[in-house]
């Protein structure tokens, strides 16, 4: 790394390092026409940054387009229900981005009079913005130089400057954010951000980078001695917990129960149907949830039919979850409705369960049973 700054040190007095010219050049011939590009309006940006968290533009966009249109302005966002916004995000996953950025146009509007912070260290402050999303924001929209260092950008700079160094470390991540900020111009920091992000995207990919095409391979060392795919190093591994959900999909006439997700869990907010986790995997198929007992007592209670074992995948986790379709008597729904308040559940009429945000997990499930 000593080498390295002393060599932009050196660079900064003469002109750009050449790495900085090459992104220059190469971003408007080959960026892609994306709507938060064409505007500094500091909410239109933050929206669009926070929908990408952890998501493909291919896969966020229709999310982003969705948000835009039914809340313009942040003062419409902040003031929407809850529920609304969940329903908007259903599907998108990690649900705690959807929350935090409710929560934090709320902010923006209560303690900001409506107006993002227009500096970095401000913009921290926010709920759910961090050192890359507030760099975002305060390069694109206020021509901050701050730099941006995201996954992308840890393998632009990893390779192009042969840093082994591991970027899941503070450590590391102090490294690449000291580069970065080295590298950004002070002329156009909005700009050379777009291009890197960009560039880690469209030709310095993860995996099978076309480095014959690459305009940097020349001053490339990853390149060079033949490391592209050893770099960026990341140590870290993640723990992942495997989990088992036995649902019970409940209908009494055109009623259905339901059960909100408290504070804390995964799926805070969203709604899905009454459910027991068990220890064992192999005893999902068969095991029937305690509460299968008081709805017998109920009255006339048929089971209707038991789904395949769904398999859904997150971050930290790996759920496997099977549903069993209960039904009771229409004659029997003053006691279910006593029996769900009693139980912390919700009977509700079955067309409105669309209008409810879900789990991707109960998506499915719903979807196989149209």
């Amino acid at each position: 790394m000593f080498n390295i700054a002393i060599t932009l040190k050196i660079h900064s007095v003469l002109s750009l390092h050449p790495f900085v010219n090459t992104l220059l050049d190469w971003y408007p011939q080959h960026k892609r026409d994306l709507p938060w590009r064409n505007t500094k309006d500091p909410y239109i940006i933050w929206l669009s940054e926070i929908i990408l968290q952890q998501t493909r533009v291919a896969q966020g966009l229709p999310y982003f387009l969705r948000f835009a249109e039914n809340y313009p302005k942040v003062e419409n966002l902040a003031h929407a229900p809850s529920e609304e916004v969940m329903r908007l995000w259903q599907g998108l996953g990690y649900y705690s981005r959807a929350r935090n950025l409710h929560e934090c146009a709320k902010m923006v509007v209560d303690e900001f009079g409506g107006n993002f912070p227009e500096n970095y260290k401000e913009l921290l402050q926010l709920k759910g913005v961090g050192t890359y999303t507030a760099a975002a924001i305060a390069s694109f929209a206020f021509g901050q130089t701050v730099a941006v260092v995201d996954g992308n950008v840890f393998r632009v700079l990893s390779r192009y400057f042969g840093i082994s160094t591991d970027i899941a470390s503070p450590a590391g991540k102090r490294e690449f954010e000291d580069l970065a900020n080295m590298l950004i111009p002070d002329e156009f920091p909005g700009t050379f951000n777009q291009a890197i992000m960009e560039f880690g995207a469209l030709q310095c990919t993860p995996k099978s980078p076309d480095c014959s095409e690459c305009p940097l391979r020349t001053g490339c060392i990853a390149f060079r001695e033949k490391k592209v795919a050893e770099l960026p190093v990341k140590i870290k591994k993640l723990k992942i917990r495997e989990r088992y959900f036995k649902y019970a999909h409940i209908t009494c006439g055109d009623f259905i129960v339901v059960k909100k997700r408290g504070e804390g869990d995964i799926w805070q907010g969203l709604f899905d149907f009454p459910m027991a986790e068990i220890a064992d995997k192999s005893q999902l198929k068969e095991y029937l949830p305690d509460f299968v007992s008081e709805l017998k007592k109920l009255g006339t209670l048929n089971v209707e039919k038991s789904s395949h074992t769904y398999k859904h995948i997150l971050t930290h986790q790996r759920i496997f979850a099977n549903f069993v379709m209960f039904v009771i008597d229409p004659s029997q729904i003053k006691q279910l409705n006593d029996w769900t308040k009693a139980s912390g559940f919700q009977l509700v009429e079955s067309y409105k369960l669309e209008a409810l945000g879900k789990p991707r997990l109960i998506l499915k499930y719903l979807n196989d049973e149209k």
